[in-house]
Parts: C-alpha cells; structure tokens; sequence
C-alpha cells in the first residue's frame, strides 16, 4: 500500500511531497515527521527505499507507507498529556512520532506480537535519543513495548485516550478494540479494507469515519490456550516518574523555553545575511535554484529562435520550474536583506558568486549546520560533569 506520492532525495522532501499531497495538514505532525528520519528505521542495505511512498517488510520487520502513517497521525488528534495504545508497534517509527507530541506526561505502549521486533525498536528508539539534534527540540513520552497477540489483552485493563492497530482488523474484533478506548477517546483501525477512525462519544455510543481504502495484514489468530487455561498479554505498567526524572523533565523545559520563544519570532520570515541558503525547502530549492541559473545562463549566452523563448508572462517551462510564491518569496527575502535581484552578481556553485570582497557586502555566505542551542546550555551550567551527562541522556552527539 502507498505510492499515493512521488519519492523524495531525502526526508525532508518526502514530508513536503507529503504535505503538497495534503496528507499532512497540521504544523505538529509536520513537525514530528521532519523531526525523524524514516531511513533510520530501515535497515542498512534497504536505505535507498525509505524516502518512497511504499511500505516495507524484511521477515517480522514491517513499515506502512508514509502516506498512511500521515493519515493515521492527523486522525489520532494527538495531544499533550493523553494515553496512547500502539497494537502491532513493530519497529517503534510511529510510537516514537506519537511521542514527540504527547509529551513527558503522557503515556506511550505497544504491543507487537514477535520479540526480535520489540528488541529492534528499542534498538532504534536508543539511537534516535542518543544521535539525533531533533530529540532535544522536544519534550518526549518515552514509548515502552511488550511482547504478545494484542487479541489477548485482558478485558480488565486500563483503557487509553488513543489507539491504533496496525493490522487488518476483522469485523468479529471490532467491538473488542472499541473497549480498549476511554469516552471520548480515538480509534483508528484498518477495518474491512478502509483506514477507519472511531470516536467514542459515551458508553454505548460511538461516531465512525471511513479515512481512506488501505491493504493490511490481518490480525493474527491467538493460539489455542494451553492445559484450559486462556492466555493473557499484560499491558505496560503505568510507572510513576522518579523524582530525578521529574527534576531533569523540568530544567531541560526551563532552558528550552527561550529558544521556542525565538524560533517562534522567526518562523514566518528570515530575513538576515545567508538567509537564501537557509531558506525553508532546503534541498528542494537548492536544486530548483541550480536549474533557474541554469536556464539563464543558456538564455544569456545561446542565441534562440523566437519560437523556442518563452515569453516573460509565461510560466517557467525549464527544468525544475519555479512557482510564482517561490519567485515572491526569493524577492522579500533579497529586499529584507538590502539586496536588489538585478544587482546581485551571478552565483557560483556553492551559491555564491563576485569577489571575496563583494561577498562580505552582500553578506552571501554559506549557512552553518545549526547549533543544538539546548545542549550548549547544559554544557556551560555550573553543575558536575556527570549532572549534566544526566541532563543529556547520556547522549554521543
């Protein structure tokens, strides 16, 4: 199931395919998508797949598309603080995205039915906490995994404000995964091949929405039970945080509330020196700015026949095209910057073009990697080296 969009280079041109598709349509799921990278979550030798459209199985391993992870995402509504139920969590890409929404204070568990995935997900949860920039722009609900067949939860068990099942559900299981809801929770199943999303508004009463028509894997049958006995798949326990993680919960929200404050401030607009090679689409506009540079250089030093110019009103008929809101947008940014697009010299390759002196009066340069502004904070507090190791997870980067 997938192939709803074209493939992208790399993560972040997937989520924009993504996001033009309007299968992601809020700023937070955006968020959580760019904030992990799919390819991390493949393994080694099938990497070159992972920004496809397309779900992915190696054995026991299994990843849905990305366009169904959108849908499954915006349906769930999630939100700081709620409960969320993962069945069949596999390799932990999407618990880890929930995670980043819902928060310190919120409950994150999975069920998959085979252990050597449970052992990869958490395999792949410690990298991401320990390697990737992104963890730290967030406050994160670790997800924790048991292994079993979530068709042999006890009935008894706690309910959760949201769950998803990924996997086929057939019609006879409906009723039992609408009681592992609370009132007023959120459901969403792939059920009688259509990605469905169920509301519960009372005890008895329930609101259904068909999403959008999906191919699962249905769920597999529980095993006969053993000696008479039904068998039972307990639920995580719900753990109380320790004091120590409630104290490093709190600093790390303390230190992070300016920096949210300033990237609050520049969302909407940068306007500073390098602010084109910082712009929003990223590898996307740097190869559509390669062909406009292109096609005017072919312009500028080829005479063309009348037929083969296309007129000034046209729209760009060159490779990589560019939208009129792009052409907009390079315009504010060059007058924010006290530039004028006829006086700028032409760019080079590395997006730069004139003299050396000519680049520092036009302050065209090259932006740096960003820095991880909240472990620098940490960094420089007056605490001993292992409080702040404590403060950083423990983290390699």
């Amino acid at each position: 199931m997938g192939g709803a969009v074209s493939a992208g280079e790399d993560n972040d041109e997937l989520i924009d395919n993504l996001k033009e598709a309007h299968y992601i349509r809020s700023d937070l799921v955006e968020r959580a998508f760019r904030a992990i990278d799919r390819a991390d979550y493949y393994l080694e030798e099938y990497r070159d797949s992972a920004y496809k459209d397309l779900a992915w199985r190696h054995g026991n391993l299994h990843l849905s598309a990305p366009c169904i992870y959108s849908e499954v995402m915006e349906a769930l509504d999630l939100q700081p603080g709620l409960s969320f139920l993962n069945l069949g969590s596999g390799t932990g890409y999407l618990s880890t995205m929930v995670g980043l929404i819902l928060g310190p204070f919120g409950v994150n568990h999975g069920v998959e039915l085979h252990a050597d995935v449970v052992d990869y997900a958490y395999q792949k949860f410690d990298y991401f906490i320990k390697t990737s920039d992104s963890f730290d722009k967030f406050e994160f609900c670790e997800p924790t995994f048991v292994v079993g067949n979530c068709l042999e939860i006890p009935p008894e068990s706690r309910q959760y404000d949201r769950v998803y099942c990924g996997a086929g559900v057939q019609k006879e299981y409906e009723n039992y995964m609408k009681n592992l809801l609370k009132v007023g929770g959120i459901l969403v199943l792939p059920l009688e091949e259509k990605l469905t999303k169920i509301t519960r508004t009372g005890q008895s009463s329930w609101e259904t929405k068909k999403i959008i028509a999906v191919t699962f894997a249905p769920l597999v049958q529980p095993k006969q039970n053993v000696n008479g006995r039904p068998r039972s798949v307990p639920l995580p326990i719900f753990e109380v945080r320790t004091l120590q993680d409630l104290s490093r919960i709190a600093i790390r929200h303390t230190l992070r509330q300016p920096i949210a404050m300033g990237e609050g401030r520049t969302k909407r607009r940068v306007s500073f020196p390098g602010a084109r090679a910082m712009h929003r689409y990223g590898p996307r506009f740097e190869r559509r700015r390669f062909c406009r540079r292109f096609y005017r250089q072919c312009v500028n030093s080829v005479v063309l026949h009348d037929s083969m110019i296309p007129t000034a009103m046209d729209d760009c008929n060159y490779p990589g095209g560019v939208e009129e809101e792009e052409v907009e947008e390079e315009e504010e940014e060059e007058i924010s910057c006290g530039r004028v697009r006829e006086d700028l010299p032409e760019e080079d390759e590395e997006g730069c073009g004139g003299t050396e002196e000519e680049k520092s009066r036009i302050g065209c340069a090259r932006a740096e990697p960003p820095v991880n502004i909240l472990r620098e904070k940490i960094l420089r507090l007056p605490l001993p080296e292992p409080l702040k190791m404590y403060l950083l997870y423990y983290r390699e980067k």
